[in-house]
């Protein structure tokens, strides 16, 4: 890059958004303007007079440079023609067009104008008031775009080969096998961006050794082949190149040598360990650079070298240029600069710390800043892994033009959204009910000062058609007014729950942050939003609506280096770490670059488990630890002295050190807009209000303060000052807004709460109440997540947090793993019953199957919520499971367990906490004093003692709520929100015809699972008559384990969002007698029957037969596929995805998980890292779906080789005789199979279950079965 040693005589900062392109522009005396146009790069308008047959005026013409037009192309609305603007007159506004006008237009025609230049370069051209034939002088450019997100999300990028190590072509498209939406029948997986696949002839291995060399003269001929098909862009991630890249680069200049212009390896993108977010980064590059490229071609070529430099913004919230930007880097391109923007204006104004609030028209984004952003080194945009530094930003689809609407019992707000075209109701083109047409009808937006006239009339009319349908669907009868109210709030708590993400997820507290408000439609929602969340002061800069284009302004250029290191930390010393981070800034660029500041960072994390924590500016090694473990506490409450610390990654940034961002010049004092008062709805009453506006330069200096409510009037936004908040300036020109009670609740819908029962549910209240449950649902499982010590927890995400009413009935279950939904309802109820005399500060502790437990590793810990009259009011719940638990092998998951003893430690009825005092002493005992004791006592104690902090926040929680909302309201709309679940599964249920609806299949000893589902009518009896016996092995399943297959079966009934909890069951009667899916309880674990197997491998079966009886879809692989292996010093446990079923409209899904779990699989390389393995083969099984009408999905091949002896198990089922059925006429799915291939060559098929000694060089093949057909094969669909 070369230096600059003079400032450009302008600065422009411009961000590219998907409707609207803000420029701002820095003259060479610090004054600033601002522009706006659309991305488009059209600009339109409307005929206000036609003088002759070839001119047209348009006043708001003059407002652009004189000549500005001349040469552009014009068309009419209505009209194919395209004429030619010969002259631009801005004294008149008159447009001089050839060929001559046709008669038809007339005053009152719109037109749009376009130049061909790309939305910034017009923006730039404008704000120099250069006519169209002028040349751009020497400036800056600094750009933010959503040109490659725009091509991501549209999937319109180049045409990608990705090139990957032999035996792992499938890699994007298995992923992390799990499927991204829980209750999805027919499963759909992002499509890859790749769209042809090359495997080489190479591998490496964990540290990096050649084990295969490449082989050229193959190689050469595969790229070649490629070439020939039309592949442009090339993306090549072989497995452990972030160890050694050798063979990337080998394969790299091979395929420049063939032609490919566009190649990118995977080592360069992201040298860090994890090849499925790595290949998937590759891919991405590869996939947007050619069009990243292009686009800034163009725009370079436009400014006719006018540009001394062109900087881009990237995801990390730096400026790089344009020769080293890239597709990864662009996808958060203009939200950083937003970040960067309410940051650097949060400070100025005086707030260190602060969360950013930006509401855009379809969705928002939210990020939190206090002195240093959380970045994200990992993350998931529109379905593709990123492996990159991205700034931890949060969008939840709720913007102003969220789509209002009724789903027959509560009312819904987003995620569609009605867009630019046709907009909301209120722009006058026919479009939806949106936020932005009830902010309107309130009061909140000053349509006067619009840029162009909004229709009221067509939003109060879209109000009252919702509001007419609310009242004959649901009863209910709510004015326009209270329905628009409504619906904010709605919006509101959609917002506030996001917010809550970030912060009280994390441990951060909003109260301690303001809230900076920017984005065209934020300031309408600001005060609300900081009252719900209880948060002090609001900020909203004078450039709010262009804030991500100042932030841009504002920001530095960055460079990145890292490596990755997977070392102990005592391998370093001060000299090793001081030259490590020296090659990394000689590697990120210019070591002695004026003006760079460099940053150091260290991830760490304690060795075996994932989550890593990054240390800034590590210099010496012996503080190094102390504060990692300080780190550790804080975040998660714990640290484990004497525990190992690995080095995961080394970082450096190199930063630009930037001057103090661009002045704002701008009055501080405000003067009545117009002595005609506004009307404006505020809490359940009009009141007549004066807007206001910000005083003219030089003019008087106006009013400093204003008390709400109130409208102020900004450049392109209007603020809603709320009753209870007081506006005035910060002195740099800022609006500070503040609460005079910040804790009171504004919300008009909350103060109804109040009132007397209801007899039918405010349709309003029941989604808002919605909301806040499943919110501290989420903040239960966050504080469980950050507490616990065990990967399982922490990484796998195996648990789950619920809310109860005082009967036990599940009000919210945060969607985790399947099998534990519902099923902790009757733990729960078993507590309640088992412990009559419960007192405050007791605490349950439960991991019984006989009594709601599923299998004795999901330990469940129940806390009842008291009033302050000593009655339980409530109960909350957390269910995680544990790694180990005790029982004949270690992992507590044996294959051939006989009886519940063999499978761990049982916990029947523990008051874990009594009367505020953690019996740990107690606990200890049970876990160590059985014949199979826990392995890891320690851990599970420390993980009990998380669940405990996690129902302890569930407690506050709720507390807090009925403070607020009063306990009759809070308990009230816990009845309301079972009922409208079980209203939804009522009307499925009323859409199936009245019958039975029988399905019978088998284990694969033989033993029958069978259902009946009688159907009458808003109801289903479910009946599992004819079921096998108890079983000796450990397939028996329980009631617990049954239920939740039985809800999470309706739940699919249903395909829209619901709320989860035990109303899906209401309309539904189980009937299970004593059989293989309830086998009767004995006080003696050892009398009891196994069980483990039922919970991970018969579940499904019943899910099976289930959907089945239904004829809802065709048998999905019907097994988890459970592997595990290690010896005394290791264990590693997964379960391996197959096959979906196809369904009556859909084929099945190939290589995912189905139905009762949805765990997600240890990366390869990770995998092969932390244990003596070698992963020899991860595919699809292509052709083990069903054939059919539609094709079952397939399964996949998982080869593993072993590098040490050891001891291996599986459990699993559907491998001999009964292959997944299809339906309909499909054919069923092909079976799996287990095989031990030894190294001297001896093959042996293990059956469905197996525990064998393995020895060096031995392997296993586990081949997954597919999914049932749908359909008799005529022309066969498949995904």
């Amino acid at each position: 890059m070369a230096r600059r040693t003079a400032r450009p005589a302008w600065r422009f900062a411009i961000d590219v958004g998907g409707t609207f392109t803000d420029c701002v522009g820095v003259a060479p005396d610090g004054q600033l303007k601002v522009f706006k146009t659309l991305s488009s790069g059209q600009t339109k308008g409307v005929v206000a007079d036609v003088i002759d047959t070839s001119t047209i005026v348009d006043p708001a013409r003059c407002l652009d440079p004189p000549g500005f037009w001349d040469g552009a192309c014009l068309r009419f609305s209505g009209h194919k023609a395209e004429f030619t603007v010969s002259r631009h007159n801005a004294a008149n506004g008159a447009l001089t067009v050839s060929p001559p006008l046709p008669s038809s237009i007339r005053r009152g025609v719109s037109y749009e104008v376009s130049t061909g230049d790309e939305a910034p370069v017009l923006g730039i051209r404008h704000l120099l008031g250069l006519a169209a034939r002028d040349a751009i002088p020497p400036c800056e450019v600094r750009l933010g775009t959503t040109r490659g997100t725009n091509a991501l999300l549209e999937r319109r990028g180049a045409a990608v080969g990705f090139v990957t190590t032999q035996g792992f072509g499938d890699l994007l498209l298995i992923g992390d096998q799990a499927r991204p939406h829980l209750f999805e029948l027919s499963v759909r997986k992002p499509a890859p961006l790749a769209s042809h696949v090359m495997e080489v002839q190479e591998r490496l291995s964990a540290d990096g050794a050649v084990l295969t060399p490449v082989d050229r003269d193959l190689a050469r001929e595969q790229l070649s082949g490629l070439r020939s098909r039309g592949v442009e862009s090339l993306a090549v991630a072989l497995l452990h190149a972030y160890r050694n890249p050798i063979h990337e680069l080998i394969v790299g200049e091979i395929a420049r040598e063939v032609g490919f212009r566009e190649v990118v390896l995977s080592h360069q993108v992201s040298p860090s360990i994890k090849i499925v977010p790595r290949a998937e980064s590759t891919v991405l590059d590869a996939y947007l650079n050619p069009i990243l490229r292009q686009y800034v071609e163009r725009i370079e070529q436009r400014l006719g070298g006018g540009a001394e430099s062109l900087l881009l913004m990237t995801s990390s919230g730096g400026l790089v240029s344009a020769d080293r930007f890239s597709g990864k880097e662009s996808v958060l391109s203009g939200p950083a600069g937003g970040a960067i923007g309410f940051s650097t204006t949060a400070q100025r104004a005086g707030f260190p710390r602060s969360i950013g609030f930006d509401m855009g028209g379809t969705s928002t984004d939210v990020s939190r800043f206090d002195g240093r952003f959380e970045m994200e080194y990992e993350s998931r945009k529109a379905g593709v892994r990123i492996a990159s530094p991205t700034l931890a930003i949060e969008t939840v689809a709720a913007g102003g033009g969220s789509i209002c609407g009724f789903d027959g019992v509560k009312l819904t707000v987003g995620p569609e959204s009605a867009g630019s075209d046709p907009g909301p109701a209120c722009y006058g083109r026919g479009g939806p009910l949106t936020i932005t047409d009830c902010n309107l009808v309130l009061g909140r937006i000053a349509a006067t000062r619009f840029p162009f006239p909004l229709d009221i009339a067509a939003a109060q009319s879209r109000l009252a058609e919702l509001s007419q349908r609310i009242k004959e669907q649901a009863g209910y009868s709510l004015s326009l007014e209270e329905l628009a109210e409504g619906l904010i709030a709605i919006a509101n708590s959609h917002m506030a729950r996001a917010i809550r993400r970030i912060s009280v997820s994390r441990g951060y507290d909003p109260q301690d942050y303001a809230l900076a408000v920017f984005g065209g439609a934020g300031a309408q929602h600001a005060c609300e939003l900081a009252s719900e969340l209880g948060m002090r002061s609001v900020v909203i800069h004078p450039l709010a609506s262009v804030l991500s284009a100042y932030g841009i302004a504002c920001a530095s250029e960055t460079r990145h280096a890292s490596r990755t290191l997977l070392q102990p930390l005592t391998e370093l010393n001060d000299a090793s770490l001081g030259a490590l981070f020296q090659e990394l800034v000689e590697q990120a660029g210019e070591a002695t670059l004026s003006g760079f500041v460099v940053e150091r960072s260290l991830e760490l994390r304690y060795q075996g488990v994932e989550t890593s924590i990054t240390l800034l500016d590590p210099v010496d090694m012996e503080e190094i630890a102390a504060r990692y473990e300080a780190a550790h506490e804080r975040e998660f409450g714990f640290r484990q002295s004497g525990r190992a610390i690995e080095v995961v990654t080394a970082r450096v940034t190199l930063r630009q050190a930037g001057g103090p961002p661009p002045e704002v010049r701008i009055t501080r004092g405000w003067r009545a807009i117009s002595a005609t008062p506004q009307r404006l709805r505020v809490r359940n009453a009009w009141r007549d209000v004066i807007p206001w506006e910000r005083v003219p330069t030089g003019g008087p200096s106006g009013t400093t303060s204003i008390v709400g409510p109130a409208l102020i009037c900004e450049s392109m936004t209007t603020l809603f000052v709320d009753e209870g908040y007081r506006a005035e300036f910060s002195p740099d020109g800022s609006i500070v807004l503040r609460s005079n009670s910040h804790c009171e609740e504004l919300s008009l819908h909350v103060e109804r709460t109040s009132q007397s029962q209801e007899a039918a549910p405010d349709p309003v209240r029941l989604e808002i109440f919605n909301n806040l449950f499943a919110s501290i649902a989420e903040q239960m499982g966050e504080t469980l997540r950050r507490t616990s010590v065990s990967t399982n927890v922490k990484e796998r995400l195996d648990y789950s947090c619920a809310l109860f009413d005082s009967r036990g009935e599940l009000i919210v279950n945060a969607p985790h793993i399947p099998v534990h939904l519902g099923a902790m309802s009757e733990t729960v109820r078993w507590v309640l019953a088992d412990n009559p005399d419960l007192q405050p500060g007791d605490v349950v502790l439960t991991n019984d199957p006989y009594r709601g437990g599923s299998h004795l590793p999901d330990l469940t810990v129940v806390t009842p919520v008291f009033g302050e009259e000593g009655t339980i009011q409530f109960v909350v719940a957390s269910r995680a499971h544990h790694a180990e638990l005790g029982g004949i092998v270690p992992g507590s998951m044996p294959p051939f367990s006989r009886t519940l003893a063999d499978e761990g430690v049982l916990i029947r009825n523990l008051r874990v906490v009594q009367h505020g005092v953690f019996q740990e002493q107690k606990l200890l005992q049970l876990l160590t004093t059985v014949a199979y004791p826990s392995r890891r006592p320690a851990d599970n104690i420390a993980d009990v003692m998380a669940q405990i902090a996690a129902n302890q926040t569930g407690v506050q929680l709720l507390d807090q709520l009925v403070l607020t909302h009063t306990l009759p309201a809070v308990q009230q709309y816990m009845r309301f929100i079972r009922e409208a679940a079980a209203a939804k599964v009522r009307q499925a249920l009323s859409a199936i015809p009245d019958g039975e609806f029988r399905c019978v299949d088998f284990l694969d000893n033989g033993s029958p699972v069978s259902v009946t589902i009688t159907i009458s009518g808003e109801t289903a009896r479910v009946s599992f008559a004819g079921t096998g016996g108890v079983l000796a092995t450990n397939l028996n399943a329980n009631r617990a384990i049954v239920t939740s297959a039985v809800l999470y079966v309706f739940r699919l009934l249903i395909n829209e969002e619901i709320p989860l909890n035990g109303g899906v069951l209401m309309p539904v009667t189980i009937d299970l007698p004593e059989c293989l899916l309830n086998p009767p309880a004995h006080a003696d674990p050892a009398q009891c029957a196994a069980i483990v197997g039922g919970n991970v491998e018969t579940s499904q079966r019943v899910v099976d037969v289930l959907l089945g009886a239904l004829r809802l879809a065709a048998a999905s692989q019907g097994t988890m596929n459970n592997l595990t292996f290690g010896d005394t010093t290791f264990g590693y446990y997964e379960t391996i995805c197959g096959g979906s079923g196809a369904t009556s409209s859909a084929p099945g899904a190939d290589a995912v998980q189905v139905h009762m779990t949805n765990t997600r699989l240890t990366d390869v390389e990770l995998m092969e890292h932390r244990y003596p393995v070698r992963v020899r083969q991860f595919a699809i099984r292509r052709g083990s779906g069903g054939h059919g009408a539609y094709r079952g999905g397939n399964g996949i091949i998982r080869e593993i080789e072993f590098l040490r002896p050891m001891t291996a198990s599986i459990l699993s089922q559907r491998r001999g005789p009964y292959a997944p059925p299809g339906l309909d006429g499909g054919d069923p799915g092909q079976l799996g199979c287990n095989t031990l291939v030894r190294s001297s060559g001896e093959v042996s098929n293990l059956g469905a279950a197996a525990q064998v000694s393995i020895e060096t060089g031995d392997r296993i093949r586990i081949e997954t079965p597919g999914g049932g057909g749908w359909g008799t094969v005529f022309n066969e669909t498949s995904g």
